[in-house]
C-alpha cells in the first residue's frame, strides 16, 4: 500500500513540525491544569499530616478527647493521693471551705445543691435521650448517655469508702469524697446538652448545662456539703464519661447558605 502525502511529508521531522489536537472522546474530558502538574495527586504522594501519617487530611480525631480524659484522670488521682495521705493539698482545701461555708443563707444553697438529686438531674437526661432517638432514629447516643450515667454511682460508690474522707461540717461522718450529687449533675445536664445541642444549633443548651452543674457545685460547697476537692476530683471523674457521650452524639448539620 502507498503512503499517503500525509504521512510521507511528516515522516522523521519531529522537532518541527506542531502538535496535532487530538479528539479522543477521553482526552476531550480530561482536565488540565495551567502550571501543568497532574489534576489529582495520587493516595501515596500525599503530603504527612503533622503527626506524621501519610495522606490524612485534616489530622485524625479524638487525640484531643483522650489527652483531655488522660489529663483527667492524673488529676483525679493526685487529688485522691492527696486525701488518702493527708497530703499537703488539704490545708488550702480546708481553708477555702472554712471561709466560705454559710456565707449565704442556706435556703439558697440547699436548692442549689438539690439540682444534683437523682429526682431532679435523671429526668433531665432522660428526656434529652428520647428526644435524640426520635430525632436521629438512632439509640447508640443516648443509649452511651445512659451507660455514662450509671457508671457514675458505680465509680463514686467505690471511691469513697476507699478514702473514707468526713465531710466539712460533719467530722465524724465518712464518705464525702468524691461528691456524687457533682458528678451526676454534670453527666445528667451536660450530657443531654450533648445530645440535644445538634439539633437546636444554638449555644444555649451547653451554656445553661454549665450553669446547672456549676450551681450544683458552688451549692455543695457554700453549704458545707462537701469540700473543694471533692467536687473538684468528681470534675475530673467526669470528663471521660462525658468526651464519650460527646463523641457518640451526632454532629451539627449546617443549614445550607
Amino acid at each position: 500500500m502507498s503512503e499517503t502525502p500525509r504521512l510521507r511529508a511528516t515522516e522523521g521531522d519531529t522537532s518541527t513540525g506542531l502538535p496535532q489536537r487530538r479528539t479522543g472522546h477521553a482526552f476531550a474530558h480530561t482536565p488540565h491544569r495551567s502550571d501543568g502538574r497532574t489534576p489529582q495527586t495520587p493516595r501515596g504522594a500525599r503530603q504527612p499530616d503533622p503527626g506524621g501519617r501519610p495522606g490524612t487530611i485534616p489530622p485524625v480525631p479524638g487525640r484531643p478527647a483522650i489527652l483531655s480524659s488522660a489529663a483527667a484522670l492524673v488529676g483525679l488521682a493526685l487529688i485522691t493521693w492527696q486525701v488518702l495521705s493527708s497530703g499537703p493539698l488539704l490545708s488550702p482545701d480546708v481553708r477555702l471551705s472554712r471561709a466560705v461555708v454559710r456565707t449565704v443563707p442556706d435556703a439558697v444553697t440547699e436548692r442549689l445543691a438539690d439540682l444534683g438529686n437523682i429526682p431532679v438531674a435523671v429526668p433531665v437526661l432522660a428526656l434529652a435521650m428520647a428526644y435524640s432517638a426520635w430525632r436521629s432514629r438512632r439509640w447508640a447516643p443516648a443509649l452511651t448517655a445512659g451507660l455514662a450515667m450509671a457508671l457514675v454511682p458505680a465509680l463514686i460508690v467505690p471511691l469513697k469508702e476507699w478514702t473514707a474522707r468526713p465531710g466539712p461540717l460533719e467530722p465524724w461522718a465518712a464518705g464525702y469524697y468524691p461528691s456524687g450529687h457533682t458528678a451526676t449533675s454534670a453527666v445528667a445536664y451536660i450530657g443531654a446538652a450533648l445530645l440535644i445541642g445538634p439539633y437546636t444549633r444554638r449555644p444555649w443548651p451547653m451554656a445553661a448545662a454549665l450553669a446547672l452543674t456549676g450551681a450544683t457545685a458552688v451549692g455543695l460547697i457554700l453549704r458545707g456539703f462537701h469540700w473543694p476537692l471533692d467536687v473538684l476530683a468528681s470534675c475530673f471523674l467526669c470528663v471521660p464519661l462525658l468526651l464519650t457521650v460527646r463523641r457518640a452524639s451526632p454532629r451539627v448539620v449546617r443549614p445550607p447558605a
